[in-house]
C-alpha cells in the first residue's frame, strides 16, 4: 500500500498556508513591537520616561558575549537617536540603531569613544551620522541581552555598511531635481507678475486664505475624525505636510488645461512659495505641536525651504530679468522637467517602499479615502468659496487647482530629510506625500472634466498670460 504523506496533497498545502500565515502574523507583530520600542527610545532621547535607558544599553553593548552571536545580512536604515549631554558624566545620551525594512529593530554595539579614536577611518564605525539618510546593506552579528530585566536584540557590524547604488542616486535626484524645478520656476516670474495682487486682489486673496488656512484645517479634521492622529501620528503630519506646502508648477499645467485664468494661477503659486517659507514650518508646528510622540524642527525645515525653494528660486528670476531671451527659450525644458521630476520621485519612491503596501492597517483603505477626500475637497472648495465674495469662474478655476494641487516634491523632500530626526520609523511622511502626489494628477484631470458644468465661463480670444515683450 502506498504511504500517503504530507508532500504535494491538499493537506500539504494547508500546512503551508498556516505555517507562512503564522510567519507572516509573528513578523508583523514582531514589527509592532519593535516600532512600540523606538518610539519608547525616542520619547527617552527627548527627556520623556526612563531617561537612564539609553546610557544603560550602551554600556550593556559593550560587555556582550558575542560567541553564539547570529549571522545575518539584510538592508534598511541606520537610527540615531540623540539627546543633550549628561552634564553630571559629559557622556553623550545617544543610541544608534539598525532598522530591516520589515521593522526588525536592533541596538547598534558602538565602539566606546576611545576605541573609535584609536581605529580612526579605518573603524566600521567611522562616520556613522552621515550614513542616517542612506538605505543601506548590512553584515552583521546579532545576539540578545538584558538590560532592567528586559531584553532586547543587539548588534554589531562584521563589515561596513554600503549605500545601495539605487538610494544614491535617488537621494541625489530628489535634491536635484526640486532645485531644478524651482529655479524653473523663477524662470517664468518677473517682479510684474506680483503686481497682480492689487490687480485681481479678490483672487489673490482667496487662494491664500483657501491655501494656508482652509487647506491645513480639513487635513488635520480628516486625520482625527479618520484615527490617524493617534494610531499613526507620522500619517497625521504627512497630511499636515502636504497641506501646508505651497502650490506647484502642477498647478500652472493643470489651469493652462482647464481654460482657467494662468497669469493669476502663476502668481498665486510664486506668492505661496515665498510665503512657505514662514507659513510651512509655523503651521507644521501649530497644527503637530500636540501629536503623541512627533517634535517638528523647525529650524531644519526653514532651511531646507531656503536652500531648495527660495535660493532657487531668487536665482531664475535673476536670469529671467538678466538674460530674458535664454530664460523664454529654457522655460519649456523646465516645465516638462517639473512634471518628469514629480513622476520620477514618486514612482522611484514607491517602488523603493513596495513593503508598504503591504501594511494594510496603517495603509488602508481609510488612509487612501483620506488622501482622496483631501485633494478633492480642496479643488471643491478653491472652486465654490471665492463665489461669495465675488470672484468670477475664470479665475476659480485657478484657485480650485491652486488650492488642490500642492507641491509634492517639496513634501516629498521635506519628508526625508527630516524623518530620522523625527523617528518616522516606517517613513510614513514620505508615503504620504508620494501617494498625494500620484493622486493629484487623476484628481486634477477629474476636476478639469466637471468646470464645463459647475465652473462654466465664456469663450475668451486668449489667456490672460502675464505680458513682458511678448515673452508668454
Amino acid at each position: 500500500m502506498k504511504q500517503t504523506g504530507l508532500k504535494g496533497g491538499p493537506f500539504s498545502s494547508a500546512v503551508k498556508a498556516t505555517v507562512a500565515l503564522i510567519i507572516a502574523l509573528f513578523a508583523v507583530s514582531s514589527a509592532q513591537a519593535d516600532e512600540g520600542l523606538y518610539r519608547r527610545l525616542s520619547m527617552a532621547a527627548r527627556g520623556t520616561g526612563d531617561q537612564t535607558i539609553i546610557k544603560k544599553l550602551n554600556e550593556a553593548s559593550r560587555k556582550l558575549d558575542w560567541k553564539d552571536a547570529t549571522e545575518t545580512e539584510f538592508e534598511g536604515h541606520l537610527r540615531l537617536l540623540k539627546a543633550s549631554t549628561d552634564t553630571v558624566t559629559g557622556d553623550e545620551t545617544s543610541i544608534f540603531l539598525v532598522r530591516s525594512i520589515p521593522g526588525e529593530l536592533f541596538i547598534l554595539a558602538v565602539p566606546s569613544k576611545e576605541t573609535l579614536e584609536k581605529e580612526g577611518a579605518a573603524s566600521k564605525y567611522a562616520n556613522l551620522e552621515k550614513m542616517l539618510e542612506d538605505r543601506l546593506s548590512f553584515k552583521l552579528q546579532s545576539t540578545r541581552g538584558t538590560v532592567n530585566g528586559e531584553s532586547f536584540l543587539f548588534a554589531r557590524f562584521t563589515e561596513r555598511p554600503m549605500q545601495l547604488a539605487l538610494d544614491r542616486i535617488f537621494k541625489i535626484s530628489i535634491v536635484l531635481m526640486l532645485f531644478f524645478v524651482m529655479l524653473g520656476m523663477g524662470l517664468t516670474l518677473t517682479m510684474k507678475d506680483f503686481k497682480i495682487v492689487f490687480q485681481k486682489p479678490k483672487g489673490m486673496l482667496a487662494g491664500a486664505f483657501l491655501q494656508w488656512a482652509v487647506m491645513p484645517l480639513v487635513a488635520v479634521g480628516l486625520g482625527r475624525l479618520l484615527g490617524f492622529y493617534d494610531a499613526y501620528p507620522f500619517v497625521f503630519v504627512g497630511m499636515v505636510l502636504i497641506a501646508v506646502s505651497p502650490g506647484g508648477v502642477t498647478s500652472n499645467l493643470m489651469t493652462y488645461y482647464a481654460k482657467g485664468d494662468l497669469a493669476l494661477s502663476i502668481s498665486l503659486t510664486s506668492f505661496s512659495t515665498v510665503l512657505s517659507l514662514f507659513f510651512t514650518p509655523l503651521l507644521l508646528a501649530l497644527y503637530c505641536a500636540n501629536v503623541p510622540e512627533v517634535t517638528i524642527p523647525v529650524k531644519m525645515v526653514v532651511q531646507t525651504i531656503i536652500i531648495l525653494v527660495i535660493i532657487p528660486l531668487a536665482v531664475g528670476m535673476s536670469i529671467r530679468k538678466r538674460w530674458p531671451n535664454f530664460a523664454k527659450k529654457a522655460m519649456p525644458f523646465f516645465s516638462a522637467l517639473g512634471v518628469i521630476a514629480l513622476l520620477f520621485l514618486i514612482i522611484a519612491g514607491l517602488l523603493a517602499n513596495l513593503d508598504m503596501f503591504a501594511d494594510t492597517d496603517r495603509y488602508g483603505f481609510a488612509f487612501y479615502s483620506m488622501v482622496f477626500i483631501l485633494t478633492l475637497s480642496g479643488m471643491g472648495l478653491g472652486g465654490l468659496l471665492p463665489k461669495l465674495i465675488g470672484v468670477n469662474n475664470y479665475q476659480n478655476r485657478a484657485i480650485s487647482l491652486e488650492t488642490g494641487l500642492r507641491n509634492a516634491s517639496l513634501a516629498m523632500a521635506l519628508a526625508l530629510l527630516i524623518q530620522d530626526y523625527m523617528g518616522d520609523f516606517y517613513s510614513s511622511m514620505f508615503f504620504t506625500s508620494a501617494i498625494f502626489g500620484l493622486w493629484m494628477y487623476v484628481a486634477g484631470f477629474l476636476a478639469i472634466a466637471t468646470y464645463k458644468k459647475l465652473l462654466p465661463v465664456e469663450p475668451r480670444p486668449e489667456y490672460e498670460f502675464p505680458v513682458e515683450d511678448g515673452e508668454y
